[in-house]
């Protein structure tokens, strides 16, 4: 089963829209509530960086027998070091990001600490790709 959607980069009102319909899903299929919470904490966090930072993204989310694949693939400024950017407490959100609470530094290290295979692409001036599994 595979779910696809679509995020505006700068729209924070439907930020976590994705996460919470796959999280829905993943109830209706009585997926363990412990892998449902990883997902939605992954999946939460990789959309509020396309919101926070990118122009547009697409998220694509694959429940299969043995695991839960998401794709998140962004248009967007991309990530000039992506050493730097996994560092707990790394942020480069604008000022108006971190007013609305968004922007702490810790999206990317709480995707990484929730999968158990998380993959990040970038390239400056195209955008970022992640890909986040968790096993079932």
């Amino acid at each position: 089963m595979t779910t696809c959607f679509a995020v505006e980069g700068g729209d924070f009102t439907r930020a976590g829209m994705a996460s919470s319909q796959v999280k829905k899903m993943l109830k209706q299929l009585s997926i363990d509530p412990s892998i449902i919470k990883r997902v939605v904490v992954a999946l939460y966090e990789a959309e509020v960086n396309i919101v926070a930072h990118a122009y547009k993204g697409n998220i694509e989310v694959q429940v299969a027998p043995d695991a839960i694949k998401m794709c998140l693939q962004d248009e967007g400024p991309g990530i000039p070091d992506i050493d730097q950017a996994m560092r707990p407490g790394f942020s480069t959100a604008s000022p108006k990001v971190r007013e609305m609470g968004f922007g702490a530094g810790m999206g990317l290290p709480n995707i990484s600490d929730n999968a158990d295979e998380f993959n990040i692409r970038s390239e400056v001036g195209k955008g970022t790709q992640v890909d986040i599994l968790i096993k079932l």
